[in-house]
């Protein structure tokens, strides 16, 4: 069975096309990508059709990930029940989705809830910024592939 899983920040160029990058690598790399459905939205419109922030790319291929040709999207209504996971990058989206859910059958969490921690924006930062992003979203990533394959073995 397909297990479909949407990552979501604010503009969905910075750290959501990053957390679907990563996740997508890992998966491959645990040899579950026919398993999988992967993509990331953002709760803001300002970005839609751009393509990740440059930073992004920059950080991503740093570690072997290629997001160049992913577009930003706004999250959509019919998100709620077209993806069983959608994973917010902080709680201001979480409480944001939360609140347009409309009773979605989507699971709604944290990227890094074990211990609650929000991946931090880093649109206003330096590469060092982008660097911290990259190893939160790795680390949060891995737990969250363990806990799908968990669920659903």
């Amino acid at each position: 069975m397909v297990q479909s899983v949407l990552f979501v920040c604010l503009g969905n160029i910075c750290r959501s096309p990053l957390a679907e990058g990563v996740f997508r690598s890992l998966v491959f790399d645990a040899g579950r990508s026919g398993e999988f459905e992967i993509d990331s939205a953002g709760t803001g419109a300002w970005h839609i059709g751009d393509p990740p922030d440059p930073r992004s790319i920059e950080i991503a291929a740093k570690y072997g990930v290629d997001i160049s040709g992913q577009k930003a999207r706004q999250v959509e209504d019919a998100d709620f029940d077209r993806f069983d996971t959608i994973v917010a990058m902080d709680r201001s989206n979480l409480t944001k989705l939360n609140s347009w859910s409309n009773g979605g059958t989507a699971h709604i969490r944290l990227l890094l809830d074990d211990p609650v921690q929000e991946v931090p924006d880093p649109y206003c930062g330096g590469s060092d910024s982008f660097e911290n992003v990259y190893r939160l979203i790795r680390a949060g990533g891995q737990r969250l592939l363990g806990t799908l394959t968990e669920q659903h073995s």
